[in-house]
């Protein structure tokens, strides 16, 4: 039941399309919001910033034999998502570039659920500007306006900002929230979790 005699918690996320811990805690963060009064500002973080030196083998090698079955793992067991991966290592700046313009146009929850379940579900290649605007359109954002907002200099820079505030309050891995401006939660934790922190800041008891 949404408590909505309760004041709404803000939570602030960071978070990467190209991160599968992301998508599991999007999942849940939705769930979140049929049984809560939040509000959900979503931030952009870069796993692999433009110009990045090439991932080492070894690194390469350990991700697609132990981390990847792991979170296929658990996306099933925990969440009952099949996972179809899109193309390992690419560029999500474009992606969260058209975030930018999602949210001024009142469409974040759906276009980041779109475009992660599009990477993550679809195996489709989300640095691709073409697939991107077919992900928006499919959201109900103009695809003409959203093409030419990939392209923009200011969103771009929303983006940087965003990564910027992610430094100040020193976060380094997603995903990352912030409840109620003060209280930091890293990692795709259970609903469960997430549920009882909101429902102790609305009632004002003490966080552990």
């Amino acid at each position: 039941m949404l408590e909505l005699d309760l004041m709404p918690v803000q939570i602030d996320v960071w978070s990467d399309f190209v991160c599968p811990w992301c998508f599991l805690a999007s999942v849940t963060l939705e769930r979140l919001q049929q049984s809560h009064n939040i509000e959900i500002n979503r931030h952009a973080f870069e796993l692999r910033p433009q110009g990045s030196p090439p991932m080492p083998q070894d690194y390469r090698d350990y991700i697609e034999q132990v981390g990847h079955p792991q979170f296929v793992a658990a996306a099933r067991a925990r969440y009952g998502l099949e996972i179809n991966a899109g193309p390992f290592g690419i560029d999500s700046r474009k992606a969260l570039i058209g975030a930018q313009y999602a949210r001024l146009q009142g469409a974040s929850d759906a276009y980041h659920d779109a475009v992660y379940r599009a990477y993550w579900q679809q195996a489709q290649s989300i640095d691709d500007p073409e697939v991107l605007v077919k992900i928006a359109a499919s959201v109900d954002l103009d695809a003409g306006e959203f093409r030419e907002a990939l392209a923009s200099s200011e969103l771009d820079m929303a983006v940087s900002l965003d990564i910027a505030q992610a430094r100040r309050y020193e976060i380094t891995s997603v995903p990352s929230m912030i409840f109620d401006k003060q209280y930091l939660v890293s990692g795709a934790q259970p609903y469960e979790v997430l549920s009882e922190i909101v429902d102790k800041i609305q009632l004002g008891e003490a966080l552990a």
